[in-house]
């Protein structure tokens, strides 16, 4: 087995996240349209992303198995657009090991929190990140971007009551989530 690594993203890698992200929304298959299921990242998004060091890959030696897409919405604010892990490589540490960077790249920006928006019911989603130290935003507290952002969400056929947005406090020493093996 090669060797996993954690490493901001090299443009050799952006033609190869489509299919690891395709790859990893068919675990959602009984909780997400099939629409959604279907949809990429935007390659101009992904580029812009890893040109100014806001993309993280996943690396089984020299191929990408996983990756973290981070915008930013709000200032201070670092969002985690996407996550994912080949299946293929799951349940190693991956997905930790890739919010992990994510936290510390922003903590390190200067970044308050880390946010991101997931399935509350699903168990690889919440509880997930629940145990790397996100907390649930409650609705009455959204910014006027994540209320948009949960519209939209909505317009695409993922249903708001099934789910929530997260945030990552990074301003408190110790609440970067903790290394682990992979």
């Amino acid at each position: 087995m090669k060797p996993y690594s954690i490493a901001l993203a090299r443009p050799q890698d952006l033609p190869q996240l489509a299919a690891i992200e395709l790859a990893a929304a068919q675990l959602l298959a009984a909780h997400a349209p099939a629409s959604v299921l279907l949809e990429t990242s935007n390659l101009d998004d992904l580029r812009e992303a890893q040109a100014r060091g806001r993309l993280w890959v996943a690396l089984a030696g020299d191929e990408p198995v996983g990756f973290a897409h981070v915008k930013v919405l709000e200032p201070g604010v670092a969002h985690l657009e996407e996550l994912d892990v080949h299946p293929a490589h799951g349940r190693r540490g991956l997905g930790s090991a890739l919010v992990r960077a994510v936290c510390a790249w922003a903590s390190r920006e200067g970044f308050e929190s880390v946010t991101l928006t997931t399935f509350r019911d699903v168990p690889f989603n919440q509880p997930f990140y629940a145990g790397l130290g996100f907390t649930d935003v409650a609705t009455a507290d959204l910014t006027p971007v994540f209320r948009e952002g949960m519209q939209d969400e909505a317009r695409r056929g993922l249903d708001p009551a099934r789910r929530v947005v997260m945030r990552c406090a990074l301003q408190r020493a110790g609440n970067i989530p903790a290394a682990s093996r992979y």
